[in-house]
């Protein structure tokens, strides 16, 4: 080979080595550029806030029209379900994806001096799995799942940040000396409104991390317990309703005029934190990408001078907070994720606090452990209903006030109350489709729907030594 043979056969080599490499790298980043970003995810549970308390739910008393963006812009379901009618373990039902058959915390029980029941170190949880799928993950609220310091503690179990209320009994009131930042004691001033403190910190998590992902837990505390909101909020409502203003709504040593206009005044004071959360993600650009869910851990409740009968708090449904009628666990859900969730879509798809662990596995790509109850409501919320799974059944069971149970198939929906005494007490029925409020017990004239409904409520369950159901 001549000596011009040999170095244009050196560039031609080198040429096609160039070429290979360029075309390889071009194939990388147009493989990349093709894979989406993994969508931020923000998720905003009230507290003890009725079917009926939104505006875009039939809230007639009072506005919530920045909640209600999220349904002008997103998707509102009407037959999503809280993990229980009460705190703990519906917010462990929502972290474990498992309902109260089978959840590690059943009930409300107080640790002392701080504190509830922990989760067991180990446990799969929801910001554990994110964490795991690459997830910033931050909580801002009112926890209830493990006192400081235990395996239970949020630090504990898969947040990046936490700060608020460790406890559930802690968190009765807003005008507290102290609050938790991570696993440290913050002192904070009565005289600053917890909830403004909760909102703040979570905006400026999501400020800090928007370059993502990152999953923004929010439990608020509003509209729970204590009557307590800024004067600026209860002003109007006070001189809405003077006739109540010489009423006084007290609870854990709290002392208010007039309840009735502070409650109006706490939820507006919410909506409006929710509208300032949606604005940030406007401003820095993360709409799209941006997944936002909106609920509530139970039904309403009826403490501190809170009236949810002059309100109609449950709506149309019967029951309130620590009932396992429908107005004690049916709960608001509002989804919006712009250019994925259709604007001012709806979905009567039935679904419960379970099925969101299942449900982001599916949006952020984490593998769903194995024994979880829940079912993925993903088709739901892009419109698919022809392939979107859905749940035989529904259990729930709370350890309070006798022991109570409840099963939803279908239509049909089956309460049985006092089993603590008696595992075999009468089963009421409903026909959910003609009987949304629940006023009329089919029993007698369904004896097959009532035996299945038996069956459920013993198969769905396990027996857990911490919280015994039965005598």
């Amino acid at each position: 080979m001549s000596k011009h043979s040999s170095t244009l056969y050196s560039l031609t080599y080198s040429t096609v080595i160039l070429i290979m490499i360029a075309t390889a790298s071009t194939s990388f980043m147009a493989a990349h550029a093709a894979e989406p970003a993994k969508p931020n995810i923000i998720y905003i549970m009230a507290d003890d806030l009725g079917y009926g308390d939104l505006s875009c739910y039939g809230q007639q008393k009072f506005e919530t029209p920045n909640i209600d963006r999220l349904a002008t812009e997103g998707m509102q379901f009407t037959q999503h379900y809280s993990g229980s009618t009460v705190c703990a373990p519906s917010r462990c039902s929502l972290i474990t994806g498992m309902h109260t058959g089978h959840t590690v915390v059943r009930g409300n029980r107080e640790v002392k001096p701080e504190g509830q029941t922990p989760l067991p170190a180990g446990t799969p949880t929801l910001p554990g799995l994110l964490q795991k799928a690459g997830y910033v993950t931050g909580m801002f609220g009112k926890w209830g799942l493990g006192a400081p310091g235990s395996e239970g503690d949020p630090m504990n179990q898969g947040f990046d940040v936490f700060f608020g209320y460790n406890c559930q009994r802690h968190a009765h009131r807003y005008d507290v000396d102290y609050l938790w930042h991570n696993d440290e004691k913050v002192s904070v001033s009565p005289s600053d409104y917890t909830h403004d403190l909760i909102a703040n910190q979570a905006m400026s998590f999501i400020r800090d991390h928007q370059d993502g992902p990152f999953f923004c837990y929010i439990p608020l505390t509003i509209p729970h317990a204590a009557m307590q909101v800024p004067e600026d909020d209860a002003a109007p409502f006070r001189k809405k309703w003077p006739e109540f203003e010489e009423t006084v709504g007290r609870y854990a040593g709290s002392e208010v005029l007039n309840p009735i206009a502070r409650f109006a005044g706490m939820v507006t004071r919410m909506d409006r934190s929710v509208g300032q959360v949606l604005d940030l993600l406007n401003e820095l650009g993360l709409d799209d990408n941006t997944l936002v869910i909106f609920t509530s851990d139970n039904g309403p409740h009826q403490e501190g001078g809170h009236d949810p009968v002059f309100f109609e708090s449950n709506g149309p449904l019967r029951g309130i907070k620590r009932d396992l009628y429908e107005g004690g666990i049916r709960a608001p859900m509002l989804a919006r994720w712009p250019g994925t969730i259709a604007p001012g879509s709806n979905s009567d798809h039935v679904s419960a606090f379970w099925d969101v662990l299942p449900t982001l596995g599916d949006i952020a790509g984490f593998e769903v452990p194995g024994g979880v109850d829940g079912i993925s409501f993903l088709p739901a919320l892009k419109g698919d209903s022809d392939t979107q799974a859905q749940h035989d059944y529904l259990y729930w069971e709370f350890h309070e006030r006798g022991g109570k149970q409840a099963v939803r198939k279908g239509d049909w929906k089956a309460v049985r109350l006092n089993v603590r005494k008696n595992r075999d007490s009468p089963i009421e029925l409903y026909d959910l489709s003609s009987d949304l409020g629940e006023a009329n017990n089919v029993a007698d004239a369904h004896p097959e729907m009532v035996a299945e409904m038996d069956r459920l409520m013993r198969e769905a369950r396990t027996e857990s030594a911490d919280f015994r159901l039965f005598e």
